[in-house]
């Protein structure tokens, strides 16, 4: 289990998948919220009724020098993870191996991204922590106009996997 805690909004508990097709992504989440990558960052995009966004979407000094591979079906992966509700899933740019940290968690179903993103866990408690940060006030671009803040993510009890890291900068 990965619970993120954000600050003023309380705690989401993921159950991470490692079995439906997505255990590279799942590995890289797990590893870089085991480092303490995530906490500190925000929700920088937010769009209630489809998804909240957060990982390092600023690029201050923590992005990452690596990509990982798209574990989804356009790409040559089986992965049978559906975005529902409460689904995190792995944001990346049109590349398909361009996915590096960040990550979206659907507050409402949206099959259009299945077999287009490498969807990875499940939330199995916080929905009402989902629904408040899905509820926030945002710009015109989606960014919150006050900080969601990710104060910690934390790995309880998932096993290590390496990460197959694709591209080095």
């Amino acid at each position: 289990m990965v619970k993120i805690t954000v600050k003023n909004f309380g705690t989401m508990t993921l159950k991470m998948d490692y079995d439906d097709g997505a255990k590279n992504t799942a590995a890289n989440f797990v590893q870089l919220a085991d480092s303490g990558f995530y906490d500190g960052l925000i929700f920088h995009r937010i769009i209630k009724g489809f998804m909240i966004q957060g990982g390092d979407g600023e690029e201050k000094g923590r992005y990452l020098d690596y990509t990982i591979r798209g574990d989804f079906d356009s790409n040559g992966v089986k992965n049978s993870l559906k975005h529902e509700r409460g689904v995190i899933s792995m944001a990346r740019t049109m590349v398909k191996d361009s996915a590096s940290s960040q990550f979206f968690i659907m507050h409402k179903p949206a099959h259009y991204l299945d077999g287009e993103y490498a969807a990875f866990g499940t939330l199995v408690d916080g929905f009402d922590v989902l629904d408040k940060i899905a509820s926030v006030r945002t710009d015109p671009n989606d960014r919150p106009y006050d900080d969601v803040v990710i104060e910690k993510v934390e790995v309880t009890d998932e096993p290590m996997y390496p990460v197959e890291k694709i591209k080095e900068f």
